[in-house]
């Protein structure tokens, strides 16, 4: 539908379309380029959150897409801004992450001929972005912002930057312009008969089949669809990424791939849910899986198929629609197993065994795992976890449980150290909104990072607070950069440049209006906790563990949850023990 403009501004323009999508929450490192869009957000009702530095501001507009699966909208400068939005747009790309960058630029009037910009504000980032394009004039703003809407959030979901000349969000649209929302997907498609009774052949013929469910799945919601695969089949599912949590980590069918990924080898039979099968899955390659095991995959893009190991049932589709296909077909060809898989929980036994040792003591230096094991006590079933840092999260993948559909970020699989603050704060938010229009409360936020990662993005903080949001962070603080100090104490026996010292982190709360603690004895973490849930505002505890830890992780592979030796020629160079 079209409507008339000629009393509507540029950022007019944009704000009625945002809204019309349904995106009532967009982030904003505030500054005078985007001024008439931010007046128009403001009177139209759509919040704003005010960031501190670009690569916070997008990922914060990255993790209110991993939780609505809207499109996040972040505006920056692009001049001073885009060098540092890189890193959360890097983030967001390879996570799949739907996100769109409203980048003010120049106008074409004030180019310099000698001037140190180049022809192209979009230059650096169109190598690591889905789509990137300048707005001609203002009436054709709201043309080039439905694209951009759709390039972000189309097949594989990516990250868009449209440049918006200056001069643009405060002109005045001339004549009529599309501000309704247009379908931003198209139609999604089914898996070939074929394919799909193939992949219900090769689970039945299986002794020990295995589902993987990777982001694709968590993007497509295909949570119910895996639920029901799960409990009719008795199949085990590892979830990571976005993944997670789809089917309940119980333990018994649902586990994370970190944590079960020693049981991988023994399964003669994968369906791949929207997932790559890159580095943290050991590219899908022996030692951890078997060679000999057939490989059925889901995904939206052909591309995936033949990625690193050979792809023997290829499925294009998508992934909750395709799922429900092969339960189907699994139901009508009578398949029906007595028994829950005990291969799975057996080959995690001596990982779990070492695990459950650690981390018991009352008193004394705080283990990681305590710090983990009391989190998961005392959070709400249904909140959000966000996990950050390096040890950091090694550790909390060992011991936490997600049960939910989009309930578990993190950095993965860039690795950028911090973004988990963004994350969460963009998480937030878009629970704030949708609990808003489902007339409930909001799912509990929760962020676990490392000293080293809190560092990155703390100012952050200070736009939580100004936003009201309620977050639960807790700092895993051994006063260094973690997994480089032991790294180097492993190989070495040195260790340079790698120490932090014990900050007080919990007072940077308190400067930006937010609760803060500090826990030094074990005893402590969960009335901590139990006070960071109950309170009104953000809490950030500051707890610190035992810098000790990290280099008895180093030594047993039962406690590395995220591996590097996968490659086969890195083993034959390296020798990496099997239950790593």
């Amino acid at each position: 539908m079209t409507a008339s403009t000629n009393h509507l501004t540029g950022g007019q323009v944009i704000s009625r379309i945002l809204k019309n999508y349904g995106i009532e929450t967009t982030f904003c490192l505030a500054g005078a380029a985007h001024a008439h869009a931010l007046y128009a957000f403001e009177d139209d009702g759509i919040a704003v959150i005010s960031g501190r530095h670009e690569t916070g501001t997008v990922g914060a507009a990255d993790g209110y897409a991993r939780i609505t699966g809207k499109p996040g909208v972040a505006m920056i400068a692009g001049k001073q801004g885009m060098p540092n939005a890189i890193g959360g747009i890097q983030t967001a790309r390879l996570a799949c992450s739907p996100v769109v960058v409203l980048a003010a630029v120049r106008p074409d009037a004030g180019r310099e001929s000698y001037g140190e910009e180049g022809e192209d504000p979009l230059e650096l980032v169109k190598g690591i972005t889905k789509w990137a394009k300048i707005v001609p004039n203002v009436n054709r703003l709201a043309e080039f912002l439905h694209a951009a809407l759709r390039a972000a959030s189309s097949g594989r979901p990516g990250v868009a930057v449209l440049g918006i000349p200056q001069n643009v969000e405060g002109a005045k649209v001339d004549g009529e312009v599309e501000l309704a929302a247009h379908p931003l997907k198209t139609n999604v498609s089914e898996a070939s008969a074929d394919s799909v009774n193939a992949a219900a052949d090769m689970i039945i013929n299986a002794k020990r089949p295995l589902v993987l469910a990777g982001s694709g799945a968590g993007l497509s919601d295909a949570g119910p669809a895996l639920r029901d695969l799960s409990s009719s089949f008795k199949l085990p599912v590892f979830g990571h990424a976005l993944g997670r949590g789809l089917v309940h980590e119980d333990l018994k069918r649902g586990f994370s791939w970190p944590l079960a990924q020693v049981a991988a080898k023994g399964a003669d039979a994968v369906l791949v849910v929207g997932m790559r099968l890159s580095q943290r899955m050991g590219f899908g390659l022996a030692p951890r899986f078997s060679a000999t095991a057939k490989f059925a995959q889901i995904d939206l893009i052909a591309d995936e198929f033949g990625r690193n190991r050979v792809t023997d049932i290829p499925m294009l589709g998508d992934a909750a629609l395709t799922v429900a296909k092969i339960t189907t077909a699994l139901k009508a060809k009578g398949y029906a197993p007595k028994d829950d898989p005990t291969w799975v929980t057996d080959a995690m036994q001596p990982r779990m065994t070492r695990i459950n040792e650690l981390g018991r003591n009352e008193t004394g230096k705080i283990h990681p795992y305590r710090l983990g094991r009391d989190l998961m006590d005392v959070m709400p079933d249904a909140a959000i976890f966000v996990g950050d840092g390096a040890d950091a999260l090694n550790w909390m993948l060992g011991v936490t449980r997600m049960a939910g559909d989009r309930c578990y970020l993190d950095h993965y699989p860039l690795g950028s150290m911090g973004i988990g603050t963004a994350l969460s704060i963009g998480a937030a938010a878009a629970e704030r909104q949708l609990a808003g229009k489902e007339g409930r409360d909001p799912r509990q936020v929760v962020l676990v990072t490392g000293d080293g990662s809190f560092g990155f993005y703390a100012s952050e903080w200070n736009a939580a607070a100004l936003a009201g949001l309620k977050i639960v962070c807790a700092i895993a603080n051994d006063g260094a950069w973690g997994t480089e100090k032991n790294g180097q104490l492993h190989s070495t026996g040195r260790n340079v440049n790698c120490e932090l010292g014990q900050a007080h982190y919990e007072r940077i709360a308190e400067v930006f209006g937010c609760f803060g603690e500090r826990v030094e004895n074990p005893s402590d973490i969960k009335p901590a906790l139990e006070r960071a849930f109950a309170a009104d505002r953000t809490t950030i505890l500051n707890v610190l563990t035992d810098p000790d830890a990290g280099l008895e992780r180093k030594k047993d592979p039962r406690l590395q949850m995220i591996t590097f030796e996968d490659l086969p020629s890195s083993h034959r160079a390296h020798y990496s023990p099997e239950v790593a």
